[in-house]
């Protein structure tokens, strides 16, 4: 029950293997192995559950967890399980989006980049992609699968925008130190000074570090500018449109993120525009339109969807004449409608 709980996504398991090899569990061999037997036999009535307990000691054996052996300080075990659960109930979870169309496929292509990664060193992974085509929303739902499987985790949300403020430089800094060591607002002098000290802090754990929407080489120097700064297992995903910022920093993995496919923009338009995967039928025509004329960019989708709910048809074919008059390849205006509250209806 536990097993399904879990495969089912309800419940974290954490297992604690004491004094007993995980490799024991997984394969029903060894000691463990002979006493798993022997209950069986015992419990005769319960054999039909025997494969499926096979089964379940088989998942559990894989999933990593504490190895506690005898010989081990066992209250210092016991601290390290406590201070993990902690963590871990601690943790929680950023919001992705309403209506998440397209996130989880895209979700699992990166998290299978990032599997497929052979060495243990450091791993930096890039997801690329223009302005307003979900690199952020990707790169949050990716961070909620994976940040429990790190000791410190932060995701530095906006760095183009929170650069350009007042110290900026040196709030991302503290901030990126502050959330990997759960400790109160760490003190940094200057982005020179701080760079030193991330140097010195980030290798001591192995952990998740996302860096959301950087745009100029500076920020990377600022936050991540060697991969010796990290320990070996650590993750560093970095979101920008710029590809040049990651051939500089030297990353290992590139995701370029495409635009959603027809059926996708559809219905996230339509779940903006009409509460619902489908559009009305009076409005199937203009969706196309729209669809068409946004690039299928999901962040002008939602936007426009939004304002053009219980609109009546006049203001759409505004809103149509206006898009289309601009080409597909000037992405930033079409945004640009979007952002300005569409202000051709005032």
């Amino acid at each position: 029950t536990i097993m399904l709980y879990h495969k089912n996504k309800a419940q974290k398991v954490l297992p604690v293997f004491y004094g007993v090899d995980p490799s024991e569990v997984r394969n029903q061999t060894g000691e463990f192995g002979r006493a798993f037997k022997v209950l069986i036999e015992r419990i005769q009535k319960n054999r039909d559950n025997e494969q499926s307990w096979r089964a379940a000691l088989k998942q559990v054996g894989c999933i990593s967890g504490f190895v506690i052996q005898q010989s081990r300080n066992e209250s210092e075990a016991i601290k390290n399980i406590i201070e993990q659960v902690t963590r871990m109930l601690d943790m929680k979870d950023l919001f992705v989006a309403n209506h998440p169309v397209g996130v989880e496929l895209r979700v699992e292509e990166v998290i299978k980049m990032l599997r497929n990664q052979n060495t243990k060193d450091p791993l930096l992974l890039g997801i690329w992609g223009m302005g307003g085509i979900g690199k952020t929303t990707i790169a949050k739902a990716v961070y909620n699968k994976i940040c429990r499987e790190f000791e410190g985790r932060c995701f530095l949300l906006n760095i183009r925008e929170v650069w350009d403020q007042d110290n900026g430089g040196v709030h991302l800094q503290e901030q990126l130190l502050s959330s990997i060591y759960q400790t109160m607002k760490l003190k940094i002098q200057n982005v020179e000074s701080g760079k030193v000290i991330l140097e010195e802090r980030l290798g001591q754990k192995k952990i998740l570090v996302v860096l959301d929407d950087v745009d100029k080489l500076e920020q990377l120097n600022a936050l991540a500018a060697n991969r010796k700064w990290f320990c070996p297992g650590s993750v560093i995903i970095i979101t920008t449109r710029d590809q040049r910022l990651l051939n500089w920093l030297g990353i290992d993995k590139v995701y370029r993120l495409e635009k959603l496919s027809d059926r996708e923009s559809v219905e996230l338009f339509s779940w903006h525009a009409f509460k619902e995967p489908f559009p009305i039928e009076e409005f199937v025509g203009f969706t196309g339109k729209v669809v068409s004329y946004c690039g299928r960019l999901p962040l002008a989708l939602e936007v426009l969807g939004s304002h053009l709910f219980k609109r009546g048809i006049q203001e759409w074919i505004s809103v149509l004449e206006k898009l289309k008059n601009i080409p597909n390849e000037q992405i930033q205006k079409k945004l640009k409608i979007s952002f300005e509250w569409l202000w051709i209806f005032y």
